[in-house]
């Protein structure tokens, strides 16, 4: 760049031929003394070595000679300032470049260097150079720096030493050598051109933006440095970094024509505070809604609050971070933070624990352990001043005064400090979690949180967690849960991939390796498919635990075409602060259709379904199971529905609209059918023809309605006259209830098909 030639920029000072009274021996302002007429200047017109030359006698202890020219100081220019001289007669000075260096309104711009290096002269006639560089920025090799404040010079030079000395100087040349410095960055602006120090001290923010404002489509280059901002810093222009940034957490730096991940990591040198940065900007401006991690892989040594980093309680704008990867490192910062804390449960305040001990202690997100305690109970939000905790769903049996445990883990994205976040998404992310960390703990109540393409590698705890209603409307899709568990026996293990509370989520396409649970799922209103989970292990007539667990009764949820291996599903009521039946829906609405169960070396009393009621008087009033594969491999198992009575039993005479049907069987004693259509032979003359559901029918149900009986052939009496008369039939019967009695109005024999039910359809 050479503003001489690109913008007519006029640099040189007037030659001395032009006259003396234009050179000042002051400073070169207006008003200042000049040397016309003064008797220590005379112009030579025909110098040998010089042509036309001023020659001075040294008078003052430092001579000057300063244009009364205006030389542009202009950002980014940098400025040769030379001029030969040759001493004449008398003591020999020293010689230097000399500049008084103005700003706006012809104020003297003070604190800056305005005067180059000495150059003394030994002998008499010997042409000597001197020279000097000015220049904005603080680069090698400059001079006189004078940053963005310094406008105009008057050039010259001093002559320093003892007086009567007489020296000649050829005309002044002042040449813009900006080029030397620039090289091959034309395309540039550097910030050091407008006044960077980059020493880590200086706050460099007024630099920064200058030359952001200067760029004009070209780069802001940071130059090698440590540079200071003071601020928020936003950048309109691309930037390109040599040297990097320090700033306080919370001033913004945001780049908004080249935001991505490396970038920030060039302009922080940390990953990890580049990230957070990154992340930072992203919620503050409204120029980017994605921040795109390039495929790049950063250390991660402790958790990331982002409620810290983005420095708001609530954000409902869409924001999405996609394609790159989280790598833990070890360290005391991932280490579970275990709390103890005397608490009071009660049904008329179901969602709180009320005088809690040690609630200063407890961490928001920890996880509650106690007597009557469900799965994946989490503390929501505390009240320290009235020592109550909010929790994320009720407990089933802890009515009055107990110890508590709760267990904090360790996130690598941790949203709890966030009051409500909605509308937010990552995309092809690995969080690589190594055993030391858990993925992704959502905020307390939130909207729409979105997880696609992503692999949860190796957590110690969870995959990702809600401790309150942020999951709500959540979507996991085609991610990868690994867990760091994979030789341990299933009952052994202690992961789970996901546990969610709030209603509408979508479950899709994944897959999930060995987990103690998939998902527990407090929620209603779900949709799970495609899915592939499997929690198998090399034990014989292993014990295997829920894939997924439906913690309320009237769950709404549609579990279809999952490949559920070496697990089962498991409907519970154990968030259900009062879990006996009362004017409810019970157990309801769920649909299971179209999987692939699969389980090998299981034992015999391993089942697929098992519905587990905490309270009495429950019953099923809405259920489909239809079109699944149930196969077993290694064994048999006897049935592939079962009803854990560990709490309570259902009510078998309240089952209500149950379809179980179309379903294929391997290895399984007892195929399940509801309606049972059965045909029964009968030898010999009976009034009173006794049937049996059992065991066929679903969870050794009750025959409660009769859908048909039709007669396969003649029925006769004992005369072996067929008869034509219509059966009626009792339901309900026999010590277990689970006969049906087809009664005549004579003895007869014969053969009907039965369509029986162990519940009353709508």
């Amino acid at each position: 760049m050479n503003k001489v030639i690109t913008d007519g920029v006029l640099f040189m000072p007037p030659k001395f031929a032009a006259g003396l009274d234009i050179w000042s021996s002051q400073d070169g302002t207006p008003g200042s003394d000049t040397y016309d007429n003064n008797p220590n200047a005379v112009f030579v017109p025909a110098d040998p070595d010089f042509g036309g030359c001023v020659e001075l006698v040294k008078s003052d202890a430092v001579q000057k000679l300063r244009s009364m020219g205006e030389t542009p100081i202009l950002p980014g220019c940098y400025l040769q300032v030379r001029a030969r001289v040759k001493a004449v007669s008398g003591p020999l000075p020293s010689i230097r470049i000399a500049a008084w260096a103005g700003g706006a309104g012809g104020a003297h711009v003070n604190g800056v260097v305005e005067q180059g290096p000495m150059v003394s002269l030994t002998s008499y006639g010997e042409v000597v150079e001197v020279s000097a560089i000015i220049g904005t920025g603080n680069r090698s090799g400059v001079d006189m720096v004078w940053g963005k404040e310094a406008l105009y010079a008057h050039v010259g030079l001093d002559m320093a030493g003892t007086t009567g000395g007489v020296i000649r100087v050829d005309d002044i040349i002042v040449e813009d050598i900006t080029s030397a410095f620039l090289r091959d960055m034309l395309a540039s602006v550097d910030v050091r051109d407008f006044g960077a120090v980059g020493d880590g001290v200086t706050d460099d923010l007024a630099a920064f933006e200058a030359a952001d404002a200067a760029a004009d489509g070209r780069t802001v280059l940071v130059s090698k440095g440590t540079f200071f901002l003071g601020d928020d810093m936003t950048f309109e222009s691309r930037v390109r970094f040599e040297g990097s940034i320090t700033m306080a957490d919370e001033h913004v730096f945001a780049l908004t024509k080249n935001y991505n991940l490396p970038a920030y990591i060039d302009a922080f040198g940390d990953e990890e505070l580049a990230f957070k940065k990154a992340v930072q900007a992203l919620f503050d401006s409204s120029d980017h809604e994605s921040l795109d991690m390039c495929g790049r892989r950063i250390s991660i040594t402790a958790p990331i609050d982002i409620r810290a980093v983005i420095g708001r309680d609530r954000y409902a704008t869409r924001r999405h971070i996609h394609s790159g990867q989280f790598d833990v490192k070890a360290g005391d910062a991932w280490d579970t933070e275990t709390f103890t804390g005397q608490g009071t449960y009660s049904y008329t305040n179901s969602f709180k624990l009320t005088g809690v001990t040690n609630i200063a202690s407890i961490p928001v997100g920890s996880l509650v352990e106690g007597n009557g305690v469900g799965r994946e109970v989490y503390v929501r939000a505390k009240n320290i001043a009235a020592q109550e905790i909010t929790l994320s769903k009720r407990l089933y049996d802890a009515v009055g005064t107990q110890n508590f445990t709760f267990r904090r883990f360790k996130y690598v994205l941790d949203f709890t400090g966030l009051e409500d976040f909605d509308r937010f998404s990552i995309k092809d992310v690995e969080f690589r979690l190594q055993g030391e960390a858990s993925g992704i703990i959502l905020a307390p109540t939130g909207l729409i949180f979105s997880v696609e393409n992503c692999f949860f590698t190796g957590p110690k705890d969870r995959g990702i967690t809600s401790p309150g209603e942020g999951c709500q409307g959540l979507h996991v899709d085609r991610c990868q849960f690994l867990s760091n568990e994979n030789p341990v026996p299933s009952q052994d293990r202690t992961t789970i991939a996901l546990n969610t509370n709030g209603n509408d989520i979508k479950l899709r396409n994944n897959r999930v390796v060995k987990f103690r649970h998939f998902a527990v799922i407090g929620g209603s209103g779900s949709i799970i498919t495609g899915n592939h989970f499997f929690q198998g292990d090399g034990e014989s007539n292993g014990l295997r635990l829920a894939g997924i667990v439906l913690t309320g009764s009237n769950c709404r949820a549609t579990i279809d075409g999952n490949y559920i291996d070496n697990c089962f599903i498991e409907w519970t009521n154990e968030h259900d602060d009062e879990p006996d039946f009362s004017a409810e829906y019970s157990f309801s609405q769920l649909n299971l259709s179209n999987n692939i169960f699969l389980a090998s070396q299981v034992a015999p009393w391993f089942s697929y379904v098992v519905v587990k009621p905490h309270g009495s008087g429950h019953f099923i009033n809405g259920l489909n199971v239809q079109g699944n594969f149930f196969r077993i491999i290694g064994g048999t198992i006897q049935r592939v529905e079962r009803i854990d009575t560990s709490f309570s039993d259902f009510n078998y005479s309240r089952m209500k609209n149950i379809t179980w049907r179309d379903n294929m069987y391997a290895a399984v004693d007892v195929p399940t059918v509801n309606p049972l259509v059965h045909t029964h032979s009968q030898q010999t003359e009976s009034n009173r023809w006794v049937i049996s559901g059992a065991p066929k029918l679903p969870f050794g149900g009750w025959v409660r309605k009769v859908e048909s009986v039709v007669a396969e052939g003649a029925i006769r009496n004992a005369a072996n006259i067929k008869r034509f008369d219509m059966p009626y039939v009792e339901v309900s019967k026999g010590s277990n209830n689970d006969e049906v009695y087809v009664n005549w109005d004579q003895p007869v024999r014969g053969e009907v098909v039965v369509t029986m039910r162990m519940d009353t359809p709508i």
